[in-house]
């Protein structure tokens, strides 16, 4: 910056707070950005947890919901009625209890839908089916039921009267149980009907180890099979697969002699269950094995432990069967951690961290679920028991992806924020600055000097918003030189008129006094004030300078006697109807006559341009702690809101700037009245009255 010579060095005496709040402003909104950006990522993720907290529990519910439904089901009853079956080898085949009492293995379809309710059926390969099982009323009989399909071509029954079975489909079982087998080898006898469907008995005979049958059928042995009329798989041809479903009841001797023994004390289903063997065969009339029970693609039915996979990582299944020593543990699963999850990176730790700080109400309660289901066994208790921090895992690995999101959209705020830091917040500082010490120089040039400030802002100029500005600011600057020459110009000629103005009126004002000496003259006290108006205004640049720069004798000033005189004098002054109601004793203030009178009669002229026609004005002293009011009230319109606070400043008027307005209503009165009470030490304030009307009122101290 250039300054001509007998210009300060401003530069040193540059208010710093200037810069230092825009640099405040931009740098606290980057902040508030900042955090308001973590405090809405923190707040998004302790929505997430509530709701991830809240679909949990729902999830949970569900969960337990799920498997008490597949417990009480036929399928879930057989694998509470068998929970070791998972633990031991498929094949050979044991016999699981049924949640029945016994089978209708004459009937196909009830047979069907019993097995396929119970869901006992072991799953073979090639579509084969195989249930092999007891009933859970040992009343029913001491059975072994054995009940599957497979598919083969068209099944050659055993004519009558032929001992060869190896003439027929037939089927070979073995049970062996307590160091004893059986065996039965089952010629399929049997017809087809109109429809090519087929159906017959399944005659049991005793098979000794080396072979030979006895020439009597078991009378207990029953069994049953049935070969559908159409082709597997919509295959055609005289001899295509078709179904063969297949029904066998076997007699167990040792679980008949123990119900007679042991009628009321048998136990049951048979502690040693799991060890009974049972081999099953089809065989067709060639000797070849159509089905073998035994080959290894056998897959089990359901079991306990295919419940694990509803279960989410920490959360616990335990099953147990209620009795009247106690509960014995049947199964105990726990959810499994998703395979393969790699280890957690230092961003993965801090975000987990993060979220377990995050609070949730209610998110400390454990969950714990239980019921209860019946089987025809017995009664079986189901707990579950949830973990929460699943929750803070599945959050945490969202969190980890938004954290990575939220840094971007700091650093983003922070080269924001450099950006405009170095493009626009330093240029505004240096040119403010500038602007504040070309703001001196301008005042020193009001003051008289004669020295002109240049602004040097050629490396702030530019094809921008602030290089525009500053130019601008240099060419208005020059401007500013020339106004201020002019302005020094106008003032000397208006301080020049006012005292040609003020030598003129004083001097008939003098031969007017002479003219009206005595005090008791009303003329005498106007001409008084005119005088006193004139040596105030006498050589002052403007009006508001003459008034503020005056200097009142303020003395003991009756107030009483004072309104009384101003409401008898009013309308000598074109102000009729003004009321006073004097207080009847002498109340002292501390004011001056002249000027009080001028404060009241701009207040008295005011409300005569506002009042209704016929309306008075009314005059009332008050004293309070803190002095006098008097108080000048008139009806007519409230003062705006807009102007109430602003009347009293020099210049402000409701008719001011209208078209055809008086020219006398310049807004000076009102300013005189403000001035002339500061300066007695008192106060004047307008209101609106709630009742109607507007009160000036004018506080004075005591004397």
């Amino acid at each position: 910056m250039r300054w001509t010579s007998g210009l300060p060095d401003v530069q040193a005496l540059l208010p710093t707070r200037i810069p230092l709040r825009l640099r405040v402003f931009f740098r606290g909104v980057f902040v508030l950005l900042a955090l308001a950006t973590v405090a809405l990522a923190g707040f998004v993720l302790r929505e997430e947890k509530e709701l991830g907290l809240r679909a949990y529990r729902e999830g949970f519910g569900k969960t337990k919901e799920q498997i008490v439904a597949r417990l009480r089901h036929p399928t879930g009853q057989l694998a509470l009625l068998n929970p070791d079956t998972r633990g031991t080898a498929v094949t050979p085949l044991h016999p699981v209890v049924l949640p029945f009492s016994a089978i209708d293995f004459d009937d196909k379809a009830k047979v069907q839908q019993a097995v396929e309710m119970a869901g006992c059926g072991v799953q073979y390969g090639d579509g084969a089916t195989l249930c092999v099982a007891i009933g859970s009323n040992p009343l029913a009989g001491g059975f072994i039921y054995a009940v599957g399909g497979f598919a083969t071509g068209e099944l050659v029954p055993k004519p009558p009267g032929v001992r060869d079975l190896g003439t027929a489909h037939r089927v070979r079982v073995e049970v062996a149980m307590r160091g004893q087998a059986w065996r039965w080898l089952a010629p399929y006898e049997g017809s087809a009907d109109i429809t090519g469907a087929q159906r017959g008995r399944l005659t049991g005979f005793a098979e000794e180890a080396d072979g030979a049958l006895a020439l009597k059928p078991v009378r207990d042995f029953r069994g049953w099979l049935w070969q559908d009329a159409r082709c597997v798989d919509g295959q055609t041809g005289d001899d295509c697969p078709r179904r063969v479903f297949y029904s066998v009841r076997l007699p167990i001797e040792i679980f008949r002699d123990e119900l007679q023994a042991k009628r009321n004390q048998l136990v049951w289903p048979p502690a040693d269950l799991n060890r009974i063997l049972v081999h099953l065969q089809v065989l067709a009339p060639s000797g070849a094995t159509l089905f073998d029970s035994n080959q290894p693609d056998a897959t089990p039915p359901f079991g306990l432990a295919d419940l694990q996979p509803l279960l989410l990582p920490g959360e616990t299944l335990r099953l147990a069967k209620a009795g009247p020593q106690g509960e014995t543990e049947l199964a105990l699963l726990q959810g499994n951690e998703v395979p393969g999850a790699a280890e957690p990176s230092w961003w993965d730790r801090f975000t987990a961290q993060l979220i377990r700080r995050l609070e949730v109400e209610g998110y400390e309660q454990a969950l714990v679920a239980q019921d209860t289901i019946a089987t025809p066994l017995g009664r079986y208790e189901l707990t579950l028991t949830g973990d929460v921090r699943s929750v803070n895992r599945t959050l945490g690995r969202v969190a980890a992806r938004v954290g990575w999101i939220v840094v971007a959209m700091l650093a983003a705020i922070v080269l924001a924020w450099a950006a405009i830091e170095l493009r626009i917040v330093r240029r505004i500082t240096l040119l403010t600055k500038r602007a504040a010490a070309v703001r001196h120089g301008v005042q020193s040039l009001k003051g008289g000097s004669d020295d002109e400030v240049r602004l040097d802002v050629a490396d702030l100029r530019g094809s921008d918003e602030l290089g525009l500005l500053a130019g601008t600011l240099a060419e208005l600057l020059e401007r500013v030189n020339d106004d201020v020459r002019r302005e020094q110009i106008r003032t000397a000629q208006e301080r020049e008129q006012w005292h040609a103005v003020g030598h003129e009126i004083m001097s008939p004002l003098q031969s007017l006094l002479a003219l009206h000496p005595g005090d008791a003259d009303p003329s005498h006290r106007y001409l008084r004030r005119m005088q006193q108006a004139v040596r105030v205004l006498y050589g002052q640049a403007s009006p508001t300078e003459a008034f503020e720069a005056t200097t009142l004798p303020v003395q003991a000033l009756d107030i009483d006697e004072f309104l009384r005189h101003v409401a008898d004098n009013a309308p000598h002054a074109g102000i009729n109807d003004v009321r006073y109601t004097s207080a009847g004793a002498p109340c002292l203030v501390r004011g001056d006559a002249y000027a009080l009178e001028d404060v009241v009669t701009h207040v008295l002229r005011n409300a005569e341009r506002y009042r209704p026609a016929g309306t008075p004005i009314q005059l009332t002293l008050a004293q309070v702690d803190a002095g006098v009011d008097v108080v000048i009230h008139n009806q007519g319109p409230p003062i705006p809101d807009t102007l109430v606070d602003r009347i009293f400043e020099y210049g402000v008027s409701d008719a001011a700037g209208e078209p055809g307005a008086d020219p006398a209503h310049r807004g000076q009165g009102l300013f005189v009245v403000r001035t002339y009470m500061a300066k007695m030490g008192g106060t004047v304030e307008a209101r609106n009255e709630p009742a109607g009307g507007v009160s000036f009122v004018l506080r004075l101290a005591r004397a």
